[in-house]
C-alpha cells in the first residue's frame, strides 16, 4: 500500500465517523489522501448546506482536540468480519486484519499509518463539497501541528 501521510489518513478516520454520526452514511468508497489536500467519496442521497458543512467541520475539530489515542489491535479474519465491512482491504491481508481505533470514536479495518494521538493531527478544514450521482465528496486539508 502506498504510504499516506499519518495526520491526513487518521483525519479522515475522524471524518467518517462524525459523517456516520451525523447522517448514517457508510464508510467512504473512494479515498485520496495526500500531505496537502484529500478527498473522501461517500454514498450519499444529496449535497450537504453550507450549515451542515461548518458543523461537520466544527464537530471533526471537537474530535481531534480529545487528545484521543490512536491504537491498533488485530483479529482473526473472521472475528473482524462479523463486526467490520472488509470489502476494501487488498487481497494479500490475510488471515489477521488490523483495526484502527480512534479511542472510542471510530475502529474500521486499515492498513495506513495513523498518528499516535488526535492531538498530532492540527486544525482539520472542509475545502469543499460537492455530490454527483449519489456520491458526496468532501475535500479537506490541515491545518500545522501545535507544538
Amino acid at each position: 500500500m502506498k504510504e499516506t501521510d499519518p495526520r491526513m489518513h487518521s483525519a479522515e478516520h475522524i471524518l467518517t465517523g462524525t459523517l456516520i454520526r451525523m447522517f448514517g452514511c457508510g464508510r467512504p468508497f473512494t479515498t485520496h489522501l495526500e500531505k496537502k489536500k484529500s478527498k473522501a467519496d461517500y454514498a450519499f442521497t444529496r449535497p450537504l448546506s453550507q450549515t451542515e458543512v461548518e458543523d461537520l467541520e466544527r464537530r471533526v475539530n471537537e474530535v481531534i482536540a480529545q487528545n484521543l489515542p490512536v491504537t491498533e489491535e488485530h483479529l482473526h479474519r473472521d472475528s473482524a468480519a462479523a463486526s467490520f465491512d472488509l470489502a476494501r482491504l487488498p487481497e494479500e491481508t490475510g488471515d489477521t486484519v488490523r483495526i484502527v481505533h480512534i479511542g472510542d470514536y471510530d475502529a474500521c479495518p486499515c492498513s495506513g499509518t495513523h498518528v499516535g494521538s488526535t492531538a498530532e493531527i492540527g486544525l482539520f478544514r472542509i475545502v469543499s463539497t460537492t455530490f454527483d450521482d449519489g456520491a458526496l465528496r468532501v475535500r479537506f486539508r490541515l491545518g500545522k501541528q501545535d507544538g
